[in-house]
């Protein structure tokens, strides 16, 4: 048996990408800046020209997964700045029209399934929500932060104590982009 004594990953930064590695991983591009830090102590994380370069040297098992792991998340923060994330989603209603507001960094949700009180979900971080009809569309830089807007509007309006095959009332998710 073989032991490898280092593992590395290269990941090409595009033309309009500027990265910059310190503390933190500062990464800006024509849709914005977006900063990560990355605290792993076995994996070592340096630039050269157009290439970000991850090493380890004598792996674990954790350390091979950290190590694609940080590649994926770097990944992530270059096609963020790039092209942006945008979840589409669809508001479902067959009993009482549901009417959904988008104020400040909350999503409200009136009338769900006749309720009286209001409905919120959390908008995270820098994400956009926008509504139109029945169209609901999140889009933001950050894949995790406009994921959990996204998850935030569904949980919002899970059906709790009712048969899911007659109340299929809600927001859900029709496409990521």
């Amino acid at each position: 048996m073989v032991l490898t004594a280092v593992i590395t990953e290269e990941i090409t930064i595009p033309e309009s990408v500027e990265l910059t590695i310190g503390d933190e991983l500062i990464v800006k591009g024509p849709q914005g800046e977006t900063s990560r830090k990355f605290s792993y102590p076995n994996i070592s994380m340096k630039k050269e020209s157009d290439k970000v370069i991850l090493e380890t040297k004598f792996p674990k098992k954790k350390d091979k997964s950290m190590i694609g792991t940080t590649r994926s998340h770097i990944n992530n923060m270059i096609i963020g700045v790039t092209d942006g994330f945008t979840y589409n989603m669809k508001i479902v209603f067959a009993h009482f029209p549901m009417t959904v507001k988008v104020s400040g960094d909350k999503v409200t949700i009136e009338n769900f399934l006749g309720e009286r009180n209001p409905r919120t979900a959390n908008i995270v971080g820098s994400a956009k929500v926008q509504v139109k009809g029945d169209e609901v569309t999140v889009t933001g830089i950050n894949k995790e932060e406009v994921g959990q807007t996204m998850a935030n509007l569904e949980q919002a309006t899970k059906i709790k104590g009712r048969d899911p095959r007659v109340f299929q009332d809600g927001i859900y998710l029709v496409s990521k982009g």
